[in-house]
């Protein structure tokens, strides 16, 4: 009898924090009082349970979860997926240049620190993480945007089996032909080419090899992703491959620019040598292979 009159006074006590959290949250929410005030509204909000999504078991969290996510208007939902494809949706371009460059510089890093690829600093942040990161956010994504818009444009009210493959076969036989040329350029430039010579060179001893790994990847993917995912789905998943991908090819790709570099400087010694990144020749293809399925992020 005891522990059922404690477990009640327990249950009757949190009742009333509750109600006096809620009472508080109504009278401060309407009135703006500051960072502060706001906070502590927004906290009393969430503990009473009233904040849409939070059961007001973990207010502090719950707030700074809200306010990462898109805000209040956004509590509810399914959390940084579905904040993200909101964005994606209500600003496409700049949604995809924060992610392109988000993930070309995470990917150029990633693969330095896999290969031990440091500057003369020994540093893994290299000067290529923010031109990686400047050539996805303003070339890339921009270029892939309009390329896509395009496409889907073009194939607007079409739903049929054979219209789907007719578009698969443009986006393979024209949208990534431009991207993987527009990307071995500004990638030959990357790694320093300083001549037009140097640039259609990279271009055209490259161009095939990337788009044998366009072809591989994109249907792939693609097909993947029409028998298993939703399609809002698809964006995040290509996105995901894409950098897995690139990540993967660009660490195999310094490692052995790196045992090449060993092998010039140190010989047959060069196997235990320095990881530093040294002097480097005329970029080539390989300096930056392609880095997955042509995805306009």
């Amino acid at each position: 009898m005891a522990s059922l009159k404690i477990e009640r006074d327990i249950t009757k006590t949190v009742s009333n924090v509750a109600d006096v959290a809620k009472d508080i949250a109504k009278d401060v929410a309407p009135k703006d009082m500051g960072f502060v005030g706001n906070t502590a509204a927004a906290i009393a909000e969430a503990a009473s349970g009233q904040l849409p999504g939070t059961k007001g078991h973990h207010p502090i969290a719950a707030v700074v979860g809200t306010a990462l996510t898109g805000g209040r208007k956004n509590a509810g939902t399914k959390g940084y997926l579905a904040a993200y494809l909101r964005q994606l949706e209500q600003n496409p371009l700049r949604t995809k240049m924060l992610t392109a460059g988000t993930l070309a510089g995470a990917q150029e890093l990633m693969a330095s620190w896999l290969a031990k690829d440091r500057n003369k600093h020994g540093n893994y942040f290299t000067s290529r993480v923010p031109k990686m990161a400047t050539y996805g956010a303003l070339v890339s994504a921009p270029l892939g945007h309009f390329l896509i818009w395009l496409l889907q444009k073009a194939f607007s009210g079409r739903t049929s089996l054979r219209a789907k493959i007719l578009q698969i076969i443009v986006s393979n036989l024209i949208v990534a032909p431009i991207q993987n040329a527009v990307y071995l350029v500004a990638m030959a430039i990357i790694a320093g080419a300083k001549s037009f010579h140097n640039v259609r060179a990279t271009v055209k001893v490259g161009f095939w090899k990337v788009m044998r790994i366009s072809w591989i990847t994109s249907p792939l993917c693609l097909a993947f992703a029409q028998k298993f995912l939703p399609e809002h789905a698809w964006m995040p998943f290509f996105n995901l491959v894409s950098f897995i991908i690139g990540t993967y090819i660009n660490t195999i790709t310094k490692k052995k620019r790196l045992a090449a570099l060993r092998k010039k400087h140190f010989g047959n010694r060069g196997a235990e040598g320095s990881t530093m990144g040294g002097p480097r020749g005329p970029p080539g293809p390989d300096d930056y292979p392609s880095h997955g399925p042509n995805t306009s992020y």
